[in-house]
């Protein structure tokens, strides 16, 4: 981001479709997990997020889900929905804590080889992403969280969650675009909020109230 011109909003939208990959037990899921694309990756480990905007599933962790209801794997499951997806600045970082998790279960359970069910399978998907801009854009800072306010929670998803993963750096486009203009103290509040605590809608709220306060300070 260039730090002289406007912050640029944009929303993201998503075809999934299916990849051809199935896994019916965990040394199948790993093969897969290895040579999946990261928008896959990606898909699986954020998409519900976006999906539950009212309600709280068991894990957001499409793998982990998979593993507790069709493998019955309780002791798996918790431990790949407990990554810690913020510490983790890129898609590729995500599949290796994946895989060494699972791997490292494999090592101390050897109960872990059962197939699921018939019609259990684990489907692998992706999204074929559309990027596109909303029409606002903020040339200071209070215009900034002022459309913050107005964004829908696909764009408000793509500005914190996707962009920060795919161009790997460990912070959102919006503190990206507030530090390069030396607004460094807001900025860092904002990249203390865990997006994975909390929903879309409250983490907009958040984010809003930040910028409330510093309008007020200032």
């Amino acid at each position: 981001m260039n730090p002289n011109e406007p912050f640029i909003f944009y929303t993201e939208r998503h075809l999934v479709v299916l990849t051809g990959r199935r896994a019916r037990n965990i040394e199948e899921l790993l093969h897969h997990l290895s040579e999946v694309s990261g928008s896959c990756i990606f898909y699986h480990t954020h998409y519900l997020y976006l999906l539950f905007a009212f309600q709280q599933p068991r894990f957001y962790n499409d793998f982990a889900n998979w593993i507790s209801h069709a493998l019955r794997e309780e002791r798996l499951a918790e431990r790949l929905a407990g990554i810690d997806l913020l510490s983790l600045t890129s898609l590729r970082e995500i599949r290796d804590a994946i895989i060494k998790t699972i791997v490292d279960q494999v090592a101390s359970d050897n109960n872990l080889r059962r197939e699921c069910p018939p019609g259990d399978e684990f489907h692998f998907c992706e999204a074929k992403s559309f990027i596109m801009p909303i029409g606002l854009s903020a040339h200071d800072v209070p215009e900034l969280f002022a459309n913050i306010a107005r964004l829908s929670n696909e764009s408000l998803q793509f500005h914190f969650f996707e962009s920060r993963l795919r161009l790997e750096r460990p912070t959102n486009d919006f503190s990206q675009w507030l530090n390069d203009r030396g607004e460094t103290t807001v900025a860092r509040k904002i990249d203390r909020l865990n997006p994975y605590a909390m929903k879309l809608d409250a983490l907009k709220a958040e984010i809003v109230k930040l910028g409330r306060r510093y309008r007020v300070k200032s």
